[in-house]
This record gives structure tokens, sequence and C-alpha cells, in this order.
């Protein structure tokens, strides 16, 4: 699955039914590795499945994205860590910059991960992100997480709260935020909405909403947890 392509959200989810039958009747759980900022998605999806995903997700830390170089190596201790406790071992990760670690770990440990070169693709899925950046390739993606840790995880991270004169030579080049909105109607959650301003202004770029509801994470997650050979 590491490369493979998504199916149609129909096909998917009759498949994933039969296959959490299969793992509820053996009395199965899948361990998820997942990136910390996917992880409250992952177990909200893998709760809102029907019939409910049987997976335990044990996230990581979400600054791992700015040293992807040490994502393969997290995941695999995580791997040992699990070691004798689950019957499968999956990763919720898409390639997150580790140009190829993460599935090399894959292959030689038996595991899978999710597809994609990003957490975006999981979000908008790849042709969708791939037109934006076609369109300008000056775009800076959000997504709900990265709105809501916006000061931890970007600003304070890059040193932009201690040295707010960099923040051009970091965004300079960018000339748009667009924002992945999970909830298919941001207008509903004002709060956020609110955030994905608040972050669009403090990097002087006009803010672009994009929704894209979480069909594509569900169907992801549901092919990767639930093993169709099981």
């Amino acid at each position: 699955m590491s490369t493979g392509t998504l199916v149609s959200h129909g096909q998917a989810r009759a498949e994933a039914r039969a296959s959490a039958g299969r793992l509820r009747a053996a009395g199965s759980r899948v361990a998820l590795i997942a990136c910390g900022a996917l992880a409250t998605h992952a177990a909200a999806a893998a709760a809102r499945h029907t019939p409910p995903l049987p997976v335990d997700v044990h996230p990581l830390p979400p600054l791992l994205h700015n040293h992807p170089q040490r994502i393969a190596g997290e995941v695999e201790a995580t791997i040992d860590r699990l070691a004798g406790r689950y019957n499968r071992v999956a990763v919720g990760y898409a390639d997150c910059g580790t140009y190829g670690a993460l599935d090399a770990l894959c292959a030689r440990r038996g595991v899978e991960r999710l597809p994609g070169l990003h957490c975006y693709d999981l979000y908008a899925g790849e042709a969708r992100v791939a037109a934006l950046l076609d369109e300008e390739p000056g775009t800076y993606l959000l997504t709900d997480f990265l709105v809501r840790s916006f000061d931890r995880t970007v600003w304070a991270e890059l040193g932009l709260d201690r040295h707010p004169g960099l923040r051009d030579d970091y965004f300079g080049h960018y000339t748009r935020c667009v924002w992945l909105a999970q909830d298919p109607d941001p207008d509903t959650d004002p709060e956020l909405l609110a955030l994905a301003r608040r972050a669009a202004a403090r990097l002087g770029l006009p803010l672009q909403v994009e929704r894209t509801g979480t069909a594509l994470l569900d169907d992801a997650l549901a092919r990767l947890v639930l093993d169709p050979d099981g």
C-alpha cells in the first residue's frame, strides 16, 4: 500500500466491513504507529467506521516532521517496543519527507504505511494537492492540526517568537496560505477559522480555504488497518 492509489469509497468500505468482522471474530487488534499530527484524526476515523476499526493508535511526536530523517528510526523503535503485543502493526505516516527511508523500513519489517507523499495527500488527495501547487507554486499548506498548533509547531519551532524579523527569510517566497479544512464547512467552527486567518496574517499571506473533509483519510486508514487477506 505504500505506493498504492486510493480506491473508490464504496469499494473500500465494503472490503473494510468484511475484514473488520474477521478481525473482531479472531479477537485481533492492530497497532497504528501514527504521526502525532494525524493521531487524533486517525483515532476518530477508526471510531466512526462501521463497524469500528480494531485499532490502537500509538502517536509519535508531531515535531518529528521538522526532523524527517529521524522518523524511520522512531517508527522502528516503536515497532520493537510493541513486539508481541499485537497481531499486526501498521504505520500511520505518508512518506513525510523521509525520501524512501520509511518505505525501506516498512519493507524490511513487513509492515505497511499510509499512501501518499505527505499528510496533505490524505486529506485532499494527491491530484488535488498537486493541482494547488502547480496552480501557485508559492503555496503554504495548513491542516486543522497545524492551524490549532501554529504558534507552537510553526512560529516558535522556527524561532519566530524570538526573532520575528526572520519571517520573510522563511516565508518570503510564499504567495498564499491554503487551509485544507477537514470540516466540510469551516464556518461552523468560527474559532478554528479565526485561528487559520490569524496564522495566515502572521505569515503575511492571503488565506484560501479548501474544504476536504475526512473521507480520503477514512478510506486509506481502513484499507491500511484491515488486512484484506486476513
